[in-house]
């Protein structure tokens, strides 16, 4: 479903200020894989989510997204492939539109729209569905500016958003980062459903290590620009914070040591 050849993402390049995000990764994920990211501050987690997104143009290599080419492809027009949540829970909705123009708008991702647009009785029938999965209460609040939502309830409307028109993949960039503890742990529990039941190939950044050990049938280590770890199946499985710890530390020389990876 997501193909990276070499990809090489450099800031600015040629300056005192050189900075390689990325540095020639490969990566292959099949459909229906859910990716766990981790690293330390700097490792190229967010960049190489960017990268495919079309928010950064990559300096060398391809991506592919279900075999068609897309490194050149403007970041527009790859949103019709991509689903995405972002770490801050203001983005990915817009404050001032109810939820059910929210909504609506999600629907309408990658159609051509015309001024007759409008939000019919069905479209509100499922709006009511798909919320009431969620067990927030949203399903009877439909006519509710989204900038009421408390945090978590507008990250949990934002992949309902991002995974409604079944995307060929979903990018979940540290999306329950800014949430408090319980409210993560819902958000996440959200995130494993919306998933599942849509079979949706997936990347998740996440900073906590027993989030990433958990969810998911895969798991990558970063490390300056680099996959200095990849470990999916039975062999995820059976490893523990301990072990994860131990087998990067020895990928990264221990350079990451101090890095608040740790401390999460």
């Amino acid at each position: 479903m997501l193909e990276l050849k070499n990809v090489t993402k450099i800031f600015n390049a040629g300056t005192i200020n050189e900075k390689i995000a990325l540095d020639d990764i490969s990566l292959t994920l099949n459909d229906g894989d859910f990716v766990t990211v981790i690293g330390g501050n700097g490792a190229g987690k967010s960049t190489m989510l960017n990268v495919v997104a079309g928010t950064y143009t990559a300096d060398a290599g391809h991506i592919l997204i279900d075999g068609k080419d897309v490194t050149k492809m403007s970041e527009y027009k790859r949103a019709k492939y991509i689903g995405r949540v972002f770490q801050d829970p203001m983005i990915g909705t817009a404050a001032d539109m109810w939820i059910e123009e929210n909504m609506a708008l999600a629907q309408q991702r990658g159609t051509r729209r015309g001024l007759s647009w409008s939000i019919t009785k069905k479209d509100r029938e499922k709006f009511r569905e798909m919320l009431a999965r969620l067990d927030l209460g949203l399903e009877d609040r439909l006519s509710t500016k989204v900038a009421l939502l408390s945090g978590g309830q507008r990250q949990a409307v934002t992949l309902l958003m991002a995974s409604m028109m079944q995307p060929e993949l979903l990018l979940l960039d540290e999306h329950t980062a800014a949430l408090d503890p319980k409210t993560a742990a819902k958000v996440l529990d959200i995130t494993e459903n919306i998933v599942s039941e849509n079979k949706l190939t997936t990347i998740m950044i996440t900073h906590n290590m027993k989030d990433a050990l958990r969810l998911g049938n895969r798991l990558i280590m970063m490390h300056a620009g680099k996959i200095i770890f990849d470990v999916a199946g039975e062999e995820k499985q059976k490893l523990t914070v301990a072990d994860l710890l131990k087998k990067f530390e020895l990928a990264s020389d221990g350079t990451f040591a101090n890095d608040r990876m740790l401390l999460t």
